[in-house]
């Protein structure tokens, strides 16, 4: 192959950032499928990430705009770590993952895209999931589509709170 085409990259290579904060205007649209929103809890959602680093990479963060964890209250701190045990067992079922990487980035310094709302990334792995590309190309490459990854996991989160 010696094109890869992935034309949706270029908003985050270009950091065409929206103006506001994604963790507070994507749930109040309302506007689930279209924000990559996989479920609603009474403090904390979960969401796709637009720019995956694999298949099934999900965020959950609180309604709450905060930028550490030691500013969420008991019970956001309890619901994210349930949600975040759930999520990894719906995204085990529906993907087969062999592990996961889970991770906050409290702060620019730590690597946060969004630094001024907290939020726990799950990103699921599979064995052999790195291949050259990453390392000779610094590319790396995502064999779904985020519509196709919304379709599979979406019905599965909320129905397993039904």
């Amino acid at each position: 192959m010696e094109t890869l085409w992935a034309p949706w990259r270029m908003v985050y290579v270009e950091n065409a950032w929206p103006s506001g904060c994604i963790f507070c205007e994507a749930p109040a649209t309302q506007q689930d499928e279209k924000h990559l929103i996989l479920y609603r809890g009474k403090f904390v959602f979960i969401q796709m990430n637009l720019y995956p680093y694999n298949p099934g990479h999900i965020m959950i963060a609180p309604y709450r705009h905060l930028g550490n964890l030691q500013a969420l209250s008991a019970e956001e701190r309890i619901e994210l770590v349930q949600e975040a045990a759930r999520s990894t067992s719906l995204l085990s079922e529906t993907m087969n993952p062999d592990g996961f990487n889970m991770g906050m980035n409290q702060g620019k310094a730590a690597g946060a895209g969004v630094e001024h709302h907290l939020h726990l990334h799950i990103v699921p792995r599979w064995n052999g999931d790195t291949n050259f590309m990453p390392i000779v190309a610094h590319t790396k490459v995502i064999p779904e589509e985020l519509a196709v990854t919304y379709r599979k996991l979406a019905p599965v989160f909320y129905k397993a709170v039904s």
